[in-house]
């Protein structure tokens, strides 16, 4: 009793990887996504599919702000880790051509000596994003 608990490593580093995507700082997600990291999106859209590589899925990260005319945003609720996954609870949004979505979302990453060498993403309205991305 009495013990204080403290964060796994790896939630601060899963933090820090959100700051960095929000500041499209490329060098930092260098050093929290492993070379050959495997991302997948999943829906119906023309953005789904698995991205391999950090410069496939950085690839995807400048198409989905694109087609979202620089609006996608991530607000992020709360981050959950220890040595092989983490969770991030996200509300996301966007918006294109004057239609707009606001969504929770669940993001699962697998994790290997601190870096992310996996990722999948479920939304509270996949339906919607697939319509707004189309």
């Amino acid at each position: 009793m009495g013990e204080i608990m403290t964060d796994h490593p790896n939630v601060a580093r899963v933090r820090d990887g959100y700051a960095a995507f929000a500041k499209a700082d490329f060098a930092a997600l260098n050093k929290l996504f492993a070379e050959d990291v495997l991302w997948h999106v999943e829906g119906r859209n023309q953005l789904t599919g698995e991205y391999r590589g950090r410069e496939a899925v950085y690839g995807f990260f400048g198409k989905l702000m694109e087609l979202t005319q620089g609006s996608f945003h991530i607000d992020l609720q709360a981050v959950f880790a220890n040595d092989e996954r983490g969770v991030a609870l996200v509300h996301q949004s966007a918006s294109r051509d004057g239609r707009s979505l606001r969504a929770y979302n669940s993001h699962i990453f697998q994790l290997r000596d601190g870096m992310v060498t996996e990722f999948w993403d479920a939304s509270t309205d996949q339906y919607g994003f697939d319509e707004l991305i189309g």
